[in-house]
């Protein structure tokens, strides 16, 4: 699997590298978002959000689970880690399918029911306001979309 590498140095590198991103997703796109805590990975999500056309503010749906905006597409916004300790179908394939785009955070906690087909994004500290994020498609559909957006 090829890995795509990409370095921000604040929070705005941070939310227009995700804005770019966004503005090339397409309907049924699946993102499973991992970092540390304080990595980014809602900050992240908003830049996707913007490159969705979404205006409304954007936060972590820790205590909800899964948070839904309109935009271009609808974007349905996921943080899972309080289900680190269920393995029960909790209908995710329903959101995956449907007609908008899925940010997954700490989807490696239900990585059994994520689609065969996915892009996987990886938020790493490189100190303050430094991060790397690595980028890792599976599947044709996000080979191709990592070249668009890494210009390669």
């Amino acid at each position: 699997m090829k890995r795509y590498e990409h370095s921000v140095h604040s929070v705005e590198e941070t939310l227009e590298f995700a804005f770019q991103l966004g503005e090339k997703l397409k309907e049924n796109d699946v993102i499973a978002l991992e970092g540390d805590l304080g990595a980014g990975k809602t900050t992240f999500t908003k830049g996707l959000a913007k490159g969705l056309g979404i205006t409304r503010t954007i936060n972590s749906p820790t205590f909800t689970i899964v948070k839904e905006y309109q935009g271009r597409l609808s974007l349905y916004h996921m943080d899972v880690y309080r289900l680190e300790d269920t393995l029960e179908d909790l209908g995710f394939d329903e959101y995956f399918e449907g007609d908008g785009v899925t940010v997954i955070e700490w989807a490696y906690l239900i990585q059994p029911q994520l689609p065969r087909e996915l892009l996987w994004i990886y938020l790493y500290h490189q100190g303050e306001t430094e991060r790397k994020i690595v980028l890792e498609p599976v599947g044709e559909r996000y080979e191709q979309l990592c070249k668009e957006i890494m210009g390669k």
